[in-house]
């Protein structure tokens, strides 16, 4: 295998701004719009309950081959925090292909995102492509990291941005989410304009806007649909637009990139039943403050006594003190039977106790 290529660069706030756009002394930064961070602000705990469901679409060709299939779910999640988690995976092949993404990202209640990995594949004739992208949030700063494989040649590429640049991030994992929530809304405000990152790890920007409403047929019925358009600009090419459709309850029912043969789309309506496997979150108590406040209390409370304890019993440490110096001298092969043999010896010197029989005799 060749040596991995490697490109790395860490971005203050001022140098930030010439690589916005790509291009070296760039004058103008990219933000999101005010109606954009607006929508994340104003996101109740309530909405995001709603959204804690799985979605399975499969795909499908123009002629209606089955290709492979798309699943997404979101439940709650801890990640130092409170948090929202989301998973989605596509697979399936085209002309034979085996091709597949997997997302994987970790969301606050405002959707600002904590941690995602994203990994895509292809497996072409003769040689793979293979991409994986993370970005986690360190001390101010989204780290990102990008290797990609094509055959054996690995380039890796590494970039911070500070999250004040990334003010209203919208990434592949959390679209999902905020797409969701948008249909439950049943209103994509105007002007929902977000900032991003494409392929080159460039930051540009995403816009979201609402679709006419059509019907679909789902299953044996035909139904009306709330549509989302999400349209992705890229510094090194062409825009790319996705529409995705959702019924009343928020469930995808179509998912489709602008221009492909391939559709996603639900063939059955979701159980009316549906139950949401809630996850028992692991309680990390040193990073809850109440918690560890209390801990710490106890802790001393314990530390107090058992001092208190020691003072009033000198003899304690005389005791210790002296078995420790006769193990280290003698070093036994058999601590334990040592010990009980040493401290058995303490049992002659203690008056007998008082047989409750014998007494009552």
């Amino acid at each position: 295998m060749k040596e991995p290529l490697r490109m790395e660069a860490a971005l203050d706030d001022q140098t930030a701004v010439g690589y916005l756009a790509g291009t070296e002394g760039a004058e103008q930064e990219l933000e999101a719009s005010d109606a954009a961070v607006s929508f994340l602000s104003s996101i109740e705990p309530a909405e995001l309950q709603k959204c804690v469901f799985a979605d399975s679409l499969v795909t499908v060709s123009e002629g209606g081959r089955d290709l492979g299939e798309f699943n997404a779910a979101v439940e709650f999640a801890h990640r130092g925090q409170p948090c929202m988690m989301l998973h989605a995976q596509s697979q399936g092949a085209i002309d034979d292909c085996p091709c597949g993404t997997t997302v994987t990202v970790y969301l606050t209640t405002d959707l600002e995102v904590l941690e995602e990995d994203h990994h895509e594949y292809v497996k072409l004739k003769g040689h793979s492509v293979d991409k994986r992208c993370h970005m986690v949030q360190r001390e101010g700063q989204m780290v990102i990291r990008k290797v990609t494989t094509v055959g054996e040649e690995v380039t890796e590429e590494s970039i911070s941005y500070p999250m004040s640049v990334l003010r209203g991030l919208v990434t592949e994992g959390s679209s999902l989410l905020l797409m969701r929530l948008m249909a439950l809304r049943k209103k994509v405000p105007e002007n929902m304009t977000f900032v991003s990152l494409d392929q080159g790890l460039h930051i540009i920007h995403t816009s979201f806007r609402e679709l006419d409403q059509k019907q679909l047929e789902v299953g044996a019925e035909l139904l009306e649909v709330f549509g989302v358009e999400r349209i992705i600009h890229s510094v090194e090419g062409s825009p790319s637009t996705w529409q995705c459709y959702y019924l009343d309850d928020g469930h995808l029912a179509s998912r489709v990139q602008v221009g492909s043969p391939v559709t996603m789309r639900l063939l059955e309506l979701p159980s009316k039943t549906e139950k949401v496997d809630f996850k028992k979150i692991p309680l990390v108590w040193e990073e809850d403050m109440q918690m560890r406040s209390k801990f710490l209390d106890r802790k001393e409370e314990l530390k107090a006594d058992h001092s208190s304890y020691l003072r009033k019993h000198p003899e304690i440490r005389a005791l210790v003190s002296d078995f420790l110096q006769l193990l280290l001298l003698r070093k036994p092969d058999d601590v334990f039977l040592f010990t009980r043999q040493y401290f058995t010896s303490f049992v002659s010197r203690c008056p007998p106790e008082p047989n409750p029989e014998a007494q009552s005799l």
